[in-house]
């Protein structure tokens, strides 16, 4: 594998007079793209080095532009596109890593290629990103052979509006596909925004789309996406919100539809819901889209191992690990036949493998998420897991290259054996589930909706036998213990501590639809006195002027508060020695708008929150 790295941490701001900022690197890759298998883009973003980290929600995208020279002509095509996230609570050292698979465009990538990422948005230029775009590239032989390309809708396009109704827009596209082609690919990027009456759309509406060849539908989708499972969490905006097919803090996945196909002339149509605005007609639908001939698939029988999902420190898979069973992988049909079973050998390196047989119906292209039974082993501190598919269909894998895998994961933290489970509910318990299950998947603890009264503690004991298990809270409303923006549920916490009342883990109160906790029970465990832990409610986040901080500690420490704004400190706070307390700060005389609540414990950053002073 090689990697072709344009954008190498380069700071990013908008362009506040203009709504967009343009970033365009050059990069060097291979000038022979039949024997490149696949290509993923991994996007990165950090907080930069010498600005604070940017707030908003932003659609950025990233484009091809010019190939092979400075005077070529500008392509303009979108490869992906990223939704920036409330970035106002990370603080130096904070990255996050994406990635997308952009294998149908290594047509266009090879040999001298420019690179650009187009930054939107209106923040002042006082805060940004560290950016970093890395090409990574496996060799291999073609899947298919392509056989061109051609644009299909690529545009903002009015939604709701009578006046340019979007059907007057999306128009449909004629097309001859050549001599050789078995397969069309759509390939479409689609997220709406703007916020109308009386539906919210595009931002906050769900709504179908359709898309048809030859006046036969391929495709048809609800675009709405559920964003209180996002993995990169908390944020420091309405990340649990749903949204228009995106959410803050993530690259959207491009949907991907094949369609059989011959040659000669083809028309595609794309169609919207339908639905008229009645006030503050703003929506439109934000789409990229691109059509793909390809030649049919190279050959019969070839599977391929796209990811593993579980175990593994990808961040993308933060929300599943580390597991403690059911590893996850996703598989892929590259071959013309259907794929119908595969055999699957897997395991942590260091303990014996197990085996299982997969069975499905796959046609060419289609993914599978494959649960591997059985407990997760690990050594801890860091492991490798391995992964090896074969005998696709019985028969022999056309390309082996694509048919092992390797993650390295963190073992499950160690917790003592008997430890107390400290609840507190908020004004909704009704929304929340406690569980406790062990690596067979039996439930040994649950506190339910019905055990619990609102807005009160609770403290339950554990007495675990060796082993592994997954503490699980659910919250069906999907908005967490404590969401900043609905003050009204107000602030709840789940806590572990030992029996002598020593903090071991604190849950996170701001998690949407939940967080899972996963334990190794030892009798190895032993509590290192050498760190400060500290346990930080604040409330409320939305007020005219004050603030509750609710601070415990391990032990005591000279704590600092800070609150400032874009990095500018508004108030300081400092105690000589604190190991529990509650601090009451009043914000009446500041400026409306966002300020960020830093905490300190001997000058180590342990709690950072967000705090919205109200005009009214």
């Amino acid at each position: 594998m090689d990697h072709v790295i344009t954008h190498n941490r380069v700071t990013i701001v908008t362009d506040p007079s203009k709504g967009e900022n343009s970033y365009k690197q050059w990069g060097v890759f291979p000038k022979d793209s039949k024997k490149i298998r696949s290509v993923k883009m991994l996007l990165t973003l950090g907080s930069p080095d010498s600005i604070p980290t940017a707030h908003w929600d932003y659609c950025d995208n990233i484009n091809i532009r010019r190939v092979k020279s400075k005077d070529s002509a500008d392509k303009h095509i979108e490869i992906g596109r990223m939704l920036t996230p409330y970035g106002s609570i990370y603080r130096k050292g904070w990255q996050w890593q994406w990635e997308v698979d952009v294998t149908d465009f290594k047509s266009l990538l090879q040999d001298s290629v420019e690179i650009e990422y187009l930054h939107t948005g209106y923040e002042p230029v006082s805060v940004g990103w560290a950016l970093t775009l890395d090409f990574a590239i496996t060799y291999g032989p073609e899947i298919v052979k392509p056989m061109g390309m051609i644009p299909l809708w690529n545009d903002k396009y009015k939604y709701g509006d009578d006046k340019q109704p979007i059907t007057a827009s999306l128009l449909p596209v004629q097309y001859t596909v050549p001599q050789g082609a078995a397969i069309n690919r759509i390939r479409i990027q689609h997220t709406g925004h703007g916020a109308d009456q009386p539906r919210q759309c595009s931002e906050f509406c769900t709504r179908w789309r359709k898309i048809m060849i030859d006046q036969n539908v391929v495709d048809q989708r609800n675009l709405w996406k559920d964003c209180s499972v996002n993995p990169l969490y908390p944020q420091g905006g309405t990340w649990i919100y749903s949204r228009a097919y995106w959410c803050p803090g993530d690259l959207q996945q491009p949907d991907v539809i094949d369609v059989p196909i011959q040659a000669g002339k083809h028309e595609a149509s794309v169609f919207m819901q339908p639905y008229t605005a009645t006030g503050n007609i703003q929506a439109y639908e934000h789409i990229g889209s691109y059509l793909f001939f390809y030649a049919a698939p190279q050959q019969k029988y070839d599977a391929a191992i796209e990811e593993i999902w579980a175990p593994t420190n990808k961040q993308q898979y933060a929300r599943l690990n580390p597991a403690i069973d059911q590893a996850k992988i996703l598989v892929r049909n590259v071959g013309s036949n259907n794929l119908t079973s595969l055999q699957i050998e897997y395991g942590t390196v260091g303990f014996a493998k197990k085996r299982y047989i997969w069975k499905g119906n796959l046609t060419f292209n289609q993914t599978a998420l494959v649960v591997l039974p059985g407990e997760i082993y690990a050594r801890p501190g860091e492991n490798k897991f391995s992964v090896t598919i074969s005998k696709p269909n019985g028969k022999a894998d056309a390309w082996t290259g694509d048919n092992s895998m390797t993650s390295s994961f963190m073992a499950p933290k160690q917790f003592p054996q008997q430890m107390i489970v400290q609840y507190k509910t908020n004004n909704n318990p009704q929304d929340n589930t406690i569980l406790l299950i062990n690596a067979s998947g039996d439930t040994l603890f649950k506190k339910l909706p019905a055990d619990v009264k609102p807005s009160t503690i609770y403290a339950d004991t554990l007495q675990l036998k060796e082993g592994k298990y997954a503490l699980i809270l659910q919250d069906t409303a999907g908005d967490g213990l404590q969401f900043w923006a609905n003050p009204r549920q107000g602030d709840g916490y789940l806590r572990l501590t030992d029996m002598n009342g020593n903090l071991v883990h604190i849950v996170e109160s701001d998690c949407g639809k939940g967080e899972t906790t996963f334990i190794d029970a030892s009798a190895q465990y032993k509590l290192d006195t050498s760190k400060i832990v500290g346990a930080f409610s604040m409330y409320p986040r939305r007020t005219r002027d004050k603030i509750d901080l609710d601070v415990l500690l391990s032990k005591a420490a000279k704590l600092t508060v800070k609150i400032t704004v874009d990095g500018i400190l508004q108030q300081l706070h400092e105690y000589e020695s604190v190991k529990q307390g509650i601090f009451t700060y009043s914000i009446a005389s500041l400026p409306p708008g966002r300020y960020i609540v830093d905490v300190y414990a001997n000058d180590e950053r342990m709690f950072t929150g967000r705090v919205n002073k109200e005009s009214r």
